[in-house]
């Protein structure tokens, strides 16, 4: 396997409650919070958010992929990632996502289709599969 890119970040103090990210470029250095509806401030990023952005990114950027070397024109792209943190009867915590991406320029059996195709492409959706539920309600615009 050839190594394309490492992305590297350093996460100090108390991880999701007040601690921060960093990375070795400098472009990400936030602070992180729990979210209001986890009993937190709310006033900073949190793990689920940024699982979201980066899976949403990437997903999308699997979208256009399908799109052209099937040489299907997209006119517009957008995606809403949600990342939802669940706690089970067992105690223990766990994710689950629901992608909801929004293609222009192509019916929806087409925009249905690219989404599945990109699901089984992007990177982050290979590292999920099978490991947590994963809604991908793909519409046309």
């Amino acid at each position: 396997m050839t190594v394309t890119y490492t992305a590297r970040v350093n996460v100090t103090g108390e991880g999701r409650n007040g601690g921060t990210v960093r990375s070795d470029d400098g472009l990400i250095d936030t602070t992180l919070a729990f979210p209001k509806e986890l009993g937190g401030p709310g006033d900073a990023t949190n793990p689920e958010q940024l699982f979201a952005a980066g899976w949403g990114a990437c997903f999308l950027g699997a979208l256009r992929r399908v799109a052209a070397q099937r040489k299907i024109r997209l006119t517009s792209t957008e995606i809403t990632a949600e990342v939802t943190l669940t706690h089970g009867e067992d105690g223990e915590f766990g994710l689950s996502a629901v992608l909801s991406p929004v293609l222009g320029g192509v019916d929806q059996a087409t925009a249905e289709e690219l989404a599945a195709a990109a699901e089984q492409t992007c990177p982050y959706s290979k590292a999920t599969r099978n490991n947590i539920p994963v809604t991908i309600n793909a519409l046309a615009a």
